[in-house]
């Protein structure tokens, strides 16, 4: 009997060239894990890559192809921050409102982006452009306050830059982050880069910068104090030929002096799990006094 195909057995509404796009792609993806279910997490950034929002019909087919149901499926997409459930715009610019950004200005960035583009949070341009996010952290804290443009990092902003930055992607401008890739793509191609479908980007660009690469360098020269090597650091040259930075030759070793795998008991009991806070027994047996008789 031959069998049905994919496209007839399908709830969604995909055409058939999109379905047999999608259904190979979801494949791949299903292959990366031992539990296919594993893979929701990127086969939902696969039909928001398709969708530009994780829709009906994507849910649909996530449910469809990790025999999962669509409440299951639909519990997680509603979960995580990433996944859009309404059309998102070409530009997700989230700001980080975080503690340290808000503080160094992140909340008047926010605002005046606000203002300026005429949208609140998770909401989209008249144009469709721009989507304004508050993020509640970037992970960035060295370089703040800090825009993101579809994940690419803007560091150090202003409301007068991240405005300017705004504008610039309204109206088709090619932009470069800061760090990372040396442009920033469209929310769909983004999308399909976390479904892991590499876009031949991940080696553009300035990787770490000398704010992250300070403690680093702090750090080795305390363990040189204390009886450690000093590892050798050489400026990270960026693509215009300046310097990013120090960039580290050898990577950080576990097992140093200075390295937790080598710390020394610091209170009695601090090989027993399940000591006390004071260093105690956890459980000590309780006193035995005299009767009352």
């Amino acid at each position: 009997m031959t069998a049905e195909p994919t496209s007839a057995r399908s709830a969604t509404r995909y055409d058939a060239d999109t379905l047999a796009s999608l259904a190979a792609d979801a494949a791949a993806v299903k292959a990366r894990y031992p539990d296919p279910r594993s893979g929701l997490l990127p086969m939902l950034h696969l039909v928001q890559s398709v969708d530009g929002y994780v829709s009906r019909d994507g849910i649909l087919f996530c449910a469809e192809q990790l025999e999962m149901t669509p409440a299951e499926v639909s519990a997680v997409a509603t979960f995580y921050t990433q996944y859009k459930r309404h059309p998102n715009g070409t530009y997700t610019v989230g700001v980080c409102t975080n503690t340290l950004c808000a503080v160094m200005g992140g909340d008047a960035i926010f605002d005046e982006l606000s203002e300026h583009l005429g949208v609140g949070h998770d909401e989209t341009t008249d144009d469709g452009a721009i989507t304004l996010e508050r993020v509640e952290c970037n992970a960035a804290c060295d370089y703040a306050p800090v825009v993101m443009v579809n994940w690419e990092f803007f560091d150090n902003q202003t409301p007068e830059s991240a405005t300017d930055l705004a504008d610039r992607l309204r109206a088709g401008e090619e932009v470069a982050p800061t760090r990372g890739a040396s442009s920033v793509c469209g929310f769909k191609q983004m999308s399909r880069v976390l479904a892991g479908f590499t876009d031949g980007r991940a080696d553009e660009g300035v990787g770490a910068g000398e704010p992250t690469l300070a403690g680093l360098r702090l750090a080795r020269a305390a363990a040189a104090v204390d009886g450690g090597e000093p590892s050798s650091v050489q400026p990270a040259e960026t693509t215009d030929g300046g310097s990013a930075g120090s960039a580290a030759e050898v990577p950080p070793e576990t097992g140093t002096a200075q390295s937790s795998a080598e710390r020394k008991p610091a209170a009695p009991g601090d090989d027993n799990p399940g000591r006390s806070p004071s260093g105690g027994d956890a459980n000590p047996e309780p006193e035995k006094g005299g009767s009352d008789d």
